[in-house]
Parts: structure tokens; C-alpha cells; sequence
């Protein structure tokens, strides 16, 4: 591994849950945007790390050229990404020209892209997070060699309390005065932080998800987003979602009677520019 790639790591080790902004990365005071990102990318080729990006720029493509000739009545395709598509027909644009909401823009527009229906002509880096492959590797498989000193003591720090906490036992987690036998157990529904899973595997955890909580096939995002992020961003978690949909794997259906659901419950679906949120997962297969 090379020096940079071992500092880029070890300064991912200072953030909560090994996940930050990829602007707070700095494996030296000098190291150029784009090395830094070069390094991430190149750490994520070995699944070592995982990353979000986001698209800052981009331009129609002749497949979407071509869809906007036809009936307009007849789009296979939503009205925000109809929206899109005519923002972007003349001319390469970002995400603010489009007029859409913030919080939705840009999983909209990746999806475009992954339908071949844009071109992404910029794209940055947002967030890296270390894998659990990362870990494992950090933990039982680097071995450091050389006389050099080429990381900082703060790294080193970062290094000993990963690995101090790797090591601790079970019953040291257990807060005073507790024990595992009174300790009341983790719920069955805990986060995943591994690396991301396929569409199979993620079908198949929304079955057992709604088997486990008896939501009879409709299942609110909410439990599904609890689980996958992280590793997933926001914004990977609904494209992926919006990918089954297109598949046929999953319907999402919006939420109508918002009672019975509290409002950081709700915050959790996938807003829409019109009309309410998409809320309930409902597996077609």
C-alpha cells in the first residue's frame, strides 16, 4: 500500500462510524483535490472504502433526445425527469438550472444517467466511507514496514483506538453495573455497515424485513433506510429503490394517512414535487 493510500485510511479511522465528508480527508496539509480523490477511488477499486458522488454537471443524450420527440402523454418516464430532460436539451447545465428541489434533484438526475438518458460531464466525490473489508484489512492483514516516519501521532491514535476497539470483549461493552444476562438485548433489526448489497440481496431483506414486522407486503421505507445507510448515502439508498421499481422487483406507493407514522418516520421516505412522500415498499415478485 502505498504511504498516501495508508494516510488516507488512517484519517478516515478520526471520523464517528469511519464515514465522512470527502473534503475532511487530508492525507497531507498539500494534497490536491484531486489526488485525494484519485487515492479514493483507487482505495474503492480494492474495496477497501466506499464513496457517494454526486453529478455537478451534465448534457442531454441522443437516447433522450429522442424520447422528448414523442408523445408527451406517453413518456415512460416521471415528470421530473421530463423536466430534466427539456432543461438540459440545448445546452450542458447543473443541478440548480433544473429548478428542483434540493433534496431530490440529484437522485433524479442520477438516475437519468443510469438510464443513458443524460451525460454526466462532471462529477464529484461527497462522501467515503471504510468498508468492512477495509476494516478487516486494517485489523489482520497490513503489516507496515520501513525506518521512515510517514504518519502523524494523530493517525497513530486514529490507528490504536480502531484497534482497541476491535479487540475489546463482548462484556466490556455492557455499561456498569450490567451484565449481558440483564442487559435487555440489541433489537433483530440492526444497521448493516457492510459492503453494499445486490438487488437479490436487497429484495430479499425487504421480504424478511416485512415478514419480521407484519406489514403484509407494505413495508415503509423507513425500516428498510434504518438498515442500509450506511453504507448507502440518501441518495444511493433511493436509486437504488427507484432501480427495483424500474425492474419490476418493487412498487413504491406514497403515503395518504400520515397518523399513524411520526414526522421523522415520514422525513425518512422519498419526497416528491408533487403530492406526498413514497412511503411503503411492496415486493411484486
Amino acid at each position: 500500500m502505498e504511504v498516501q493510500e495508508l494516510k488516507f485510511l488512517l484519517d478516515l479511522l478520526g471520523f464517528p462510524d469511519y464515514r465522512a465528508a470527502i473534503t475532511q480527508i487530508k492525507p497531507n496539509p498539500k494534497t490536491k483535490a484531486t489526488e485525494r480523490d484519485g487515492i479514493c477511488r483507487t482505495l474503492a477499486d480494492r474495496q477497501l472504502v466506499g464513496y457517494a458522488e454526486e453529478i455537478l454537471t451534465f448534457s442531454i443524450s441522443p437516447a433522450g433526445k429522442s424520447l422528448l420527440q414523442l408523445d408527451p402523454t406517453r413518456l415512460p418516464i416521471a415528470e421530473a425527469e421530463v423536466a430534466i430532460l427539456t432543461a438540459c436539451a440545448e445546452s450542458t447545465i447543473t443541478p440548480a438550472q433544473t429548478k428542483l428541489e434540493a433534496a431530490t434533484r440529484q437522485s433524479v438526475i442520477q438516475g437519468l444517467a443510469e438510464k443513458g438518458l443524460i451525460k454526466a460531464e462532471k462529477i464529484q466525490i461527497t462522501e467515503v466511507w471504510l468498508t468492512a473489508r477495509g476494516q478487516e484489512y486494517l485489523r489482520e492483514e497490513y503489516n507496515p514496514s520501513g525506518t521512515l516516519p510517514v504518519v502523524s501521532l494523530d493517525m497513530l491514535t486514529n490507528y490504536l483506538r480502531f484497534l482497541r476497539k476491535s479487540l475489546r470483549s463482548p462484556e466490556d461493552s455492557f455499561p456498569p453495573n450490567s451484565s449481558p444476562a440483564t442487559t435487555t438485548p440489541l433489537p433483530s433489526l440492526e444497521v448493516i455497515k457492510s459492503k453494499p448489497l445486490s438487488d437479490d440481496e436487497i429484495v430479499h431483506l425487504i421480504q424478511k424485513l416485512d415478514r419480521e414486522l407484519s406489514t403484509d407486503n407494505y413495508l415503509p421505507i423507513f425500516h428498510l433506510r434504518q438498515k442500509l445507510q450506511p453504507p448507502l448515502s440518501r441518495e444511493e439508498f433511493d436509486r437504488t429503490l427507484y432501480r427495483l421499481q424500474r425492474t419490476d422487483r418493487i412498487e413504491l406507493s406514497s403515503l395518504q394517512e400520515a397518523m399513524s407514522y411520526s414526522p421523522d418516520q415520514i422525513e425518512l421516505g422519498i419526497p416528491q414535487d408533487i403530492g406526498g412522500p413514497l412511503f411503503f415498499i411492496i415486493v411484486t415478485e
